[in-house]
């Protein structure tokens, strides 16, 4: 079959016959034998604990028969037909409310069931401000919303947590608001697993803190063996080996066969991560997996020997437990966790399989390109006919109209904003120019100009009494400070023959002329001796 027959077009796509059957791979060149091609079948290996869906011990001959078998596989759904209806008259049916048709689902759940002990893990555990608490009970398969009012929490003797098991006891009942059924517990207990869940916790947080969990190494670009420790038996190994021959046939596996559930799984899984750290030249690489199941079937996968055996191993490790929301010890202390074994299996092969893809992808994109040129320009011709010109025109001069429609009705809001705004604004003004009338404000004026009269008259006054006062002062302190008070107490002042003041009788000799200063008058005198 060519590409160009290959390829669906639009109509067949719309009618739903786009679907294509599974081509068969095209023949892979011979090879030399490789570690997997040799693989012994271990069918008489030992293996006590089987998955939790027993299945019948393959080889990996067995495995790449039916590989091969499924690529020469095509899949056909039957579509039956429908069976006649015998056309009855219909009896006129009862039109509900959404609130009486939840009320009256919620009145049948109350009546069925009444008092409940459910089982199961505690998820988004949220206590509200209120004392009330809300949260999810879960297993395997379902959840159910659950709500423990403030005076029941108040009584739990130990903190909830997500991850615990616990067992409630309560009602079943219906929130009306959101019409979702609810579990409205009373009381809450916990179970053999919740003790299980925090002792994991315990452990792990203790081997974070020794840095068992630090080591990320980088994965081998192009691994030429791949370690694997597993199960023969589990479906594990199965989705290895298809993803591995899907992705880079040319691969060679090494399986170290190990029960990866009981209580001989964390001594197999050790032996096993240890036997490929002693041999570190026989694989690039190390893929420890096991398929989903509950939390007590991966429980082996939390043991500490496990987590030191696999931090200690000398070439990086990939985790592929269970499924996407499976989380174990395991997993953290990887170089590098997958969420399935699958997808450990597409991380370890990821560059021999991006080169193809890419190539891959390239073909196709340059194939749909062409397709979609070619379907352009059918549809281009396709429109060339006058019925499609004709309602074209017509589509074109409705959108012209909508277009003037939405200007007009926006032209007239845009008028009535505007009208509005000077409204408003010639209301402010009318309301500003009221409060300034000019009798008021010159009474007011006035007023003011009295008050300043006033102060100032007062202020006036008492500056000049201020004045006065400082200038008596002064006048006080120059009298009693003038020479001439000293005179009129019977002091004079001596001045010699060159007009200063005598200090000592060294200044003045016999015969000299001397003039008194008294407090009324002069006198001048001469000197007849010193003594």
């Amino acid at each position: 079959m060519s590409d160009s027959d290959d390829m669906p077009s639009f109509a067949s796509l719309r009618r739903g016959a786009g679907r294509r059957p599974a081509r068969p791979k095209s023949p892979q060149p011979e090879q030399a034998l490789s570690l997997f091609d040799t693989l012994p079948a271990f069918d008489d290996a030992p293996n006590e604990m089987a998955e939790p869906q027993q299945e019948q011990a393959v080889s990996a001959a067995d495995i790449i028969a039916e590989q091969s078998r499924s690529l020469n596989t095509t899949i056909r759904i039957a579509r039956p037909e429908p069976l006649p209806v015998a056309s009855t008259p219909q009896a006129e049916a009862r039109v509900w409310t959404v609130g009486d048709l939840v009320r009256e689902v919620r009145g049948l759940v109350e009546r069925s069931y009444g008092q409940i002990t459910v089982d199961g893990e505690i998820s988004n555990w949220r206590p509200a401000a209120s004392g009330h608490c809300y949260f999810t009970l879960k297993d395997g398969n379902a959840q159910l919303s659950v709500v423990m009012f403030r005076r029941q929490a108040s009584l739990l003797r130990f903190r909830p947590k997500d991850g615990d098991a616990v067992r409630l006891h309560g009602q079943v009942s219906v929130y009306e608001s959101r019409g979702q059924m609810q579990l409205i517990a009373e009381t809450m207990e916990e179970v053999g697993q919740g003790a299980l869940l925090a002792a994991v916790q315990r452990l792990k947080e203790r081997l974070r803190r020794e840095g068992v969990f630090d080591r990320e190494r980088p994965l081998p670009a192009f691994p030429k063996c791949i370690g694997v420790v597993t199960s023969l038996q589990g479906a594990a190994l199965r989705d290895i080996v298809k993803v591995c021959r899907r992705r880079h046939a040319a691969v060679n596996l090494l399986i170290y066969p190990a029960a990866v559930q009981g209580p001989r799984c964390a001594e197999e899984v050790i032996a096993g991560v240890e036997w490929f750290s002693a041999h570190p030249q026989l694989a690039d690489v190390l893929i420890v997996a096991r398929g989903g199941g509950s939390w007590e079937d991966l429980h082996g996968f939390d043991d500490e020997g496990v987590a030191r055996a696999i931090a200690a191993c000398a070439i990086p490790v990939i985790a592929g437990i269970g499924h996407a929301t499976d989380t174990t010890i395991t997993d953290a202390a990887a170089d590098v966790c997958a969420p399935t074994p699958s997808a450990a299996a597409e991380l370890v092969t990821a560059a021999q399989y991006r080169i193809e893809e890419r190539v891959e992808r390239l073909r196709s994109r340059v194939f749909r390109a062409g397709n979609y040129e070619i379907l352009r320009a059918r549809q281009r011709f396709s429109r060339l006919s006058a019925e499609s010109a004709l309602r074209r025109l017509r589509d074109a001069l409705g959108r012209r109209e909508q277009r003037l429609d939405e200007l007009s009705f926006r032209a007239e809001s845009a008028a009535a904003r505007t009208l509005r705004s000077r409204e408003e604004r010639l209301a402010r003004l009318t309301s500003r120019l009221q409060r300034q009338d000019v009798a008021l404000r010159l009474a007011e004026d006035k007023r003011r100009l009295e008050r300043l009269q006033v102060r100032l008259q007062s202020v006036g006054s008492t500056a000049t009494m201020r004045r006065n006062q400082q200038v008596e002062r002064c006048v006080s302190r120059l009298e009693a400070l003038s020479p001439l008070r000293v005179l009129e107490r019977g002091y004079a002042l001596v001045y010699g023959p060159d007009g200063k003041l005598l200090r000592s009788t060294a200044n003045v000799v016999a015969y000299d002329t001397i003039v008194a200063r008294l407090a009324d008058g002069s006198v001048r005198a001469r000197v007849t001796s010193k003594e």
